[in-house]
């Protein structure tokens, strides 16, 4: 396949941390040329939460993205920066597209998890809040690394017992994919079928939402 999509130097370059935990972060790691068409092309997700990539309208630009999401060069990368051993661990990918008052409390991933890579895609980011904070503990304040949610930001962690991350309150636009390797075959579909009962109750409160 072709790979357009990333800059892998950029990746391949960017210093893994171990505490509080193992992770990284890359300021650009797609391809500036791709970002504009990236951006014009990100599914409109008008509500908060996340979605299975079955439950929304896909575009031919992110289907190539996600394809080379799902390639084993990408796999091959994230498992050698991280040291965690991903053959043939199931892929799930779910996109983000805005962000409750609710949303970003400080938080570990489910033990289902073993590597998390967080991808944002929006024009800019100056707001002081909806930055991704590594943290040290459960409190968000106590942030070791905090990085934008512009486009082409990646974030990438092994799940661990204490991998807090989190972000202050924002609300709006916040888009983003989330991609997670997964222990086991048999915790995919429960994720799916997790996001897709979610996504049902949100289209069935919608239009309730401004009453």
């Amino acid at each position: 396949m072709s790979y357009q999509f990333f800059d892998y130097t950029a990746i391949e370059k960017a210093s893994v941390k171990r505490q509080p935990f193992t992770f990284f972060g890359v300021d650009n790691a797609l391809n500036i040329s791709r970002h504009r068409e990236i951006l014009a092309n990100f599914p409109d997700i008008s509500s908060g939460g996340s979605y299975s990539l079955s439950d929304i309208t896909i575009s031919d630009t992110l289907n190539e993205l996600i394809n080379e999401i799902e390639s084993d060069r990408f796999r091959a990368l994230i498992a050698k920066k991280l040291d965690v051993d991903l053959t043939l661990k199931p892929i799930l990918v779910t996109a983000r597209g805005n962000s409750r008052l609710r949303d970003g409390k400080s938080h570990t991933d489910s033990k289902t998890k073993l590597i998390t890579v967080l991808l944002y895609f929006n024009d800019g980011w100056e707001h002081k809040t909806g930055r991704l904070r590594i943290l040290n503990s459960d409190n968000v304040n106590d942030c070791d690394t905090e990085y934008s949610a512009a486009i082409g930001q990646m974030i990438a962690f092994k799940v661990t017992d204490n991998c807090w991350h989190g972000y202050k309150p924002f609300e709006g636009q916040r888009q983003s994919l989330q991609i997670n390797y997964l222990a086991d075959a048999k915790y995919s579909r429960q994720h799916i079928v997790r996001h897709r009962v979610s996504a049902f109750f949100k289209k069935l409160l919608k239009p309730f939402a401004s009453l």
